[in-house]
């Protein structure tokens, strides 16, 4: 898996491009300590208890991060709910979302989605994609101006889900928010990208971005894709549409009516605001390195990106 990472996104871009990384913390501020983004690495961590609460409160102190084994230093930390979001929202139009209802909960969780953001505060784009991927519209921090993205729906083609997750994770990569996610939308069913789950997760979280897989998508058809993902699982090198959100960091969802596809929708948006984000010193050699994020408090569920290359 070491090489095939390596050959594949040796240039990727590490942490977010153009943000120096200043110290902060909730209410609490202290000299900020600029680096050049080259040689920072962010990490958007969800903590919650076993429950699936949030665990608010916590310090610097509360944390560990070791990288490729090696406990590193926290350069800087930050955790405010009034942090602004930057979201990606990338919606399936291809011909496996024909079904009328399957279109209908894919604009209700886009709703959902806008519902929850700040105008003037937080951004979003829209991309629909099939075969390829098109910008509906671009990121703006105005949510009024993104409602009628999807009035010309029209399901069509095949489903290249991860080339367009990529794209899509390029693109924000370039955003300057601290909370930054791509979240996608769809029927779970890819049938045409060059690139595989894994792939994607490797450049995606190589530039900090979590991906949200929201599946819109019938209980019967829910059982059929997990039974899927458990036999693909017994395969050394593959990886899924779940493999792609855990290890990016983010979470994949289902959903099989138009009320729970608010809420899970809504939900996603309330993560990332209570996110902590934190910044370690990148590694200066050329190579994939493992991440690790631990809590120091017991019960303590992390999510986090899974590595970032080096150099």
């Amino acid at each position: 898996m070491k090489v095939l990472l390596r050959s594949l996104f040796a240039c990727s871009v590490v942490g977010s491009v153009g943000i120096a990384a200043a110290s902060a913390q909730s209410g609490e501020g202290t000299a900020p300590r600029f680096r050049s983004s080259a040689d920072v690495v962010t990490i958007q961590t969800s903590v919650r208890t076993n429950r699936g609460r949030p665990v608010p409160g916590l310090t610097t102190a509360d944390f560990e991060v070791r990288d490729n084994g090696q406990v590193r230093p926290i350069l800087s930390f930050r955790a405010d709910l009034r942090s602004p979001v930057s979201v990606a929202v990338l919606v399936d139009m291809s011909g496996s979302m024909v079904m009328a209802s399957k279109t209908a909960m894919a604009r209700q969780a886009f709703e959902g989605v806008l519902s929850q953001l700040r105008a003037g505060q937080d951004e979003v784009a829209v991309f629909t994609f099939d075969s390829e991927l098109h910008e509906r519209r671009s990121f703006t921090n105005d949510p009024a101006q993104v409602k009628g993205a999807l009035d010309e729906f029209e399901a069509f083609g095949t489903t290249s889900l991860y080339d367009a997750t990529a794209a899509a994770a390029r693109r924000l990569a370039e955003r300057s928010a601290a909370h930054k996610a791509i979240i996608v939308l769809t029927d779970g069913i890819d049938t045409s990208s060059r690139m595989t789950a894994r792939e994607v997760s490797a450049l995606a979280s190589s530039i900090s971005v979590p991906v949200y897989v929201v599946a819109t998508v019938p209980s019967i058809d829910q059982r059929a894709m997990m039974e899927a993902a458990e036999r693909a699982s017994q395969q050394s090198d593959a990886a899924d549409l779940r493999d792609l959100a855990e290890w990016t960091g983010g979470q994949m969802l289902f959903a099989s009516s138009l009320t729970e596809t608010v809420v899970v929708a809504s939900s996603l948006i309330d993560e990332l605001r209570q996110q902590y984000v934190l910044a370690i010193e990148a590694s200066a050699g050329r190579e994939w390195r493992r991440l690790d994020v631990r809590v120091k408090r017991p019960s303590a569920v992390v999510k986090a990106r899974s590595g970032y290359f080096g150099g």
